[in-house]
């Protein structure tokens, strides 16, 4: 390593904002071009386009690890950007780009740390983001727990092959599974969905969310918060449940608030 200092390499959301408030010495704040963090004055910005030229930047500022958090969609590349150092990457970053996210974000660990830098994961540097087992908030029946049990399958099954994290189920039914547009986007659906109100006696259901099979704790984590709980309660769901120890959540009190006034429960799941 090259320095002491830790880097976030940000992207959108409010994730490197609470992992910073969290950390004992101020990061130094990467951003990727295009993806903004919220709340956090940003020190440097990257385009993948000038790695190699970023890189160096990280090292002549006395960084020695990096850690990455919040959501960036896939860059289009401008080829008029690159310059030499970077040019020689290219082939490998596209080839990893074609195999999927997993194989992308693995590529970038790895040219992280060819020039040194030691990559840590959310977890090592802020636990307390990540819950352990328990039910958070409310009571989860034995018909939510088959509804979760069934979602873990499903998850596990579409993680193995890069498509998401997340599904919703009810009553043994799966009504939809997280994609590239996001955990937002499935709940709207099944909002529209309507199916779930006519008997919740028999289970309103569960939207679950959990880490790839095999995942690399270091990157791209699944994220929640309050505004689950809201989507969740707007499709007309029993509740969030999780995959504990391998999902952060954000502003984690105001979600047991949220949760208690929804009457949703909200189940770390073993």
């Amino acid at each position: 390593m090259t320095g002491m200092r830790t880097a976030i390499i940000a992207g959108q959301g409010r994730l490197p904002a609470a992992l910073a408030g969290l950390m004992a010495e101020p990061p130094l704040v990467a951003a990727v071009d295009g993806f903004p963090p919220d709340g956090l004055t940003v020190d440097l910005r990257v385009r993948i386009e000038r790695l190699v030229p970023f890189l160096r930047a990280l090292e002549r500022d006395g960084v020695g690890q990096v850690i990455f958090a919040g959501a960036v969609a896939r860059p289009r590349l401008d080829p008029a950007l690159l310059d030499e150092a970077t040019a020689t990457l290219l082939p490998r970053l596209m080839g990893a780009m074609a195999s999927g996210d997993d194989a992308t974000l693995r590529v970038v660990i790895e040219l992280f740390e060819e020039f040194g830098f030691r990559v840590v994961g959310v977890d090592e540097v802020a636990h307390e983001l990540l819950p352990g087992a328990g039910v958070l908030v409310g009571t989860v029946s034995p018909m939510d727990e088959a509804d979760a049990a069934r979602a873990a399958a499903i998850v596990a099954a579409l993680g193995s092959v890069d498509v998401g994290q997340g599904a919703v189920v009810a009553q043994g039914l799966c009504l939809g599974v997280e994609a590239l547009p996001g955990t937002d986007v499935l709940l709207a659906q099944v909002a529209e969905i309507g199916v779930l109100r006519p008997d919740p006696a028999r289970g309103r259901g569960v939207f679950y969310k959990a880490a790839k099979p095999g995942q690399d704790r270091r990157i791209d984590l699944p994220t929640l918060g309050p505004e689950t709980l809201r989507g969740a309660a707007a499709a007309g769901l029993g509740g969030v449940a999780f995959q504990a120890g391998s999902v952060i959540c954000l502003d984690l009190s105001e979600m047991h608030r949220l949760a208690g006034e929804l009457g949703l429960f909200l189940w770390a799941r073993p």
